[in-house]
């Protein structure tokens, strides 16, 4: 079984930074074997593509919206990815995912593992 768990998420006015982490654990799951990915679900909207990083980091690929404000890395020692997010903007407000699987995608549909979600709440 594998465990995915967030957490950073909180309150914090436009123009601020977070930092969410999702630490993965799982008795034969071997991190760095899997790409990870951040989605997002805002009320009312469907889940969202955010960032995505390639096992051994060698690729990132990430939203538009987010693209210059957001980083995605990952630390294969200590079963963690990070998702940097500077210049925060309300339409950022969701409740953030991480997610992991075999292929590097874009696709919510194509990821196996999933967290349980940790809210990001960005103030006008």
């Amino acid at each position: 079984q594998v465990q995915l768990v967030e957490s950073g998420g909180g309150l914090v006015q436009a123009g601020g930074s977070l930092r969410l982490s999702c630490a993965a654990s799982g008795r034969t799951f071997i991190f760095s074997n899997y790409a990870m990915a951040w989605f997002r679900q805002a009320p009312g909207k469907e889940r969202e593509f955010v960032a995505a990083i390639s096992p051994y980091s060698s690729s990132t690929t990430f939203t538009d919206s987010v693209k210059g404000r957001f980083t995605i890395s990952r630390d294969n020692a200590k079963n963690t990815v990070y998702l940097q997010m500077n210049s925060l903007k309300p339409e950022d407000t969701a409740v953030y995912y991480c997610a992991a699987d075999i292929s590097y995608s874009k696709l919510a549909k194509l990821y196996d593992y999933w967290g349980q979600g940790t809210q990001v709440t960005v103030s006008s």
